[in-house]
């Protein structure tokens, strides 16, 4: 009896000692690092579990032992990573529970797209349409269609999109970006209105959209946007017409080629401001926040013209003396 209940305890000994050392060995193939020797885009397919993931990592030869994950699944479901789809940048010496952790971290390898100030609706779907790994869900809509499928419809796009520089990942589309933009304009410009002088002469948040993208378009430097903001004030305010060329342009559309002519000055485009009178009837740009705040706080002054002066600023004059004095300097080159 006593050598059987010994030769029972060996027995339990050497199991308990197999199973302590098999979960060592399988922890150790976890901790093992993965065999890339050099930085490795991995993508996580859309709706991917821990065994599809593991095994095509083991096919391309980044880890060794995809049953010591796919173990887990069994084990330890409660420390399963939380999979997204994504591109994950996997780094030479990371191990295997390293590896399950940037999973869960979400952290997805992001792109950049930039969207100038200043820039048109077209302009950005044309940026849109060439970002790589970005899915096209609006590449063959229409404007009108674009704007429905955000909840807009009969909604002109021109002005609404905020510029700025947007990350995107895999699994994201150009409807995505779209959305995000117009949100954060709508927000902006909801909070620069509020934030308004008084006694302007614009009277609404969308005119106030309008006027700004008028200021972007006639000047990058950023000590003007609000004195071409009081010159267009006060223009109004004395019923002169704006007389900006950027709105002339936007009405030539496609014909545009880089010059205007006087010609092109008379033609009777809702946008030209030399025939109209007031705003034009939408934005011609997409504004950023500073042209934004110059439209609802114009600069007070007694300016009625500029001119540019060629290198990114422009010349102020208060008399149309001064202001065609100041053409022959800089556009005629005469002194």
């Amino acid at each position: 009896m006593k050598r059987l209940v010994v030769a029972l305890a060996m027995v339990v000994m050497v199991g308990v000692a197999g199973v302590v050392g098999g979960y060592a060995y399988w922890q150790q193939r976890l901790d093992a690092p993965l065999t890339i020797d050099k930085p490795t885009l991995y993508q996580v397919p859309s709706g991917a579990g821990l065994n599809r993931v593991v095994g095509e990592l083991e096919a391309q030869g980044i880890i060794e032992d995809a049953w010591a994950f796919q173990l887990m699944t069994k084990l330890q479901p409660q420390d399963l990573p939380d999979l997204r789809t994504g591109e994950y940048l996997l780094e030479p010496g990371m191990t295997g529970m390293e590896l399950l952790a940037l999973f869960d971290s979400h952290d997805v390898v992001t792109y950049p797209l930039t969207f100038p100030e200043g820039w048109t609706f077209a302009q950005m779907r044309e940026q849109l349409a060439a970002a790589p790994k970005l899915e096209q869900r609006a590449a063959d809509m229409s404007d009108e269609e674009v704007m429905a499928l955000l909840g807009r419809e009969g909604t002109y796009p021109e002005g609404w999109f905020f510029p700025d520089t947007y990350r995107y990942h895999l699994g994201m589309s150009d409807v995505d970006i779209l959305r995000q933009s117009l949100e954060r304009m709508e927000r902006i410009l909801e909070e620069v209105w509020a934030e308004r002088a008084d006694e302007l002469t614009i009277d609404s948040p969308y005119e106030a959209l309008i006027m700004a993208s008028l200021i972007e378009r006639e000047t990058g430097a950023p000590e003007e946007r609000r004195e071409i903001a009081g010159v267009f004030k006060r223009r109004m305010e004395s019923g002169m017409r704006l007389q900006t060329d950027p709105t002339v342009i936007y009405g030539m559309r496609e014909r545009y080629e880089g010059r205007i002519t006087h010609a092109d000055l008379r033609e009777a485009t809702p946008y030209n401001t030399y025939v109209i009178d007031g705003l034009p009837p939408t934005p011609i740009a997409m504004p950023g926040r500073a042209s934004l705040e110059a439209a609802v706080n114009p600069l007070p002054g007694d300016t009625l013209y500029f001119v540019s002066r060629g290198d990114g600023t422009h010349k102020f004059s208060r008399t149309l003396r001064e202001h065609n004095n100041a053409v022959n300097r800089y556009i005629r080159n005469r002194d």
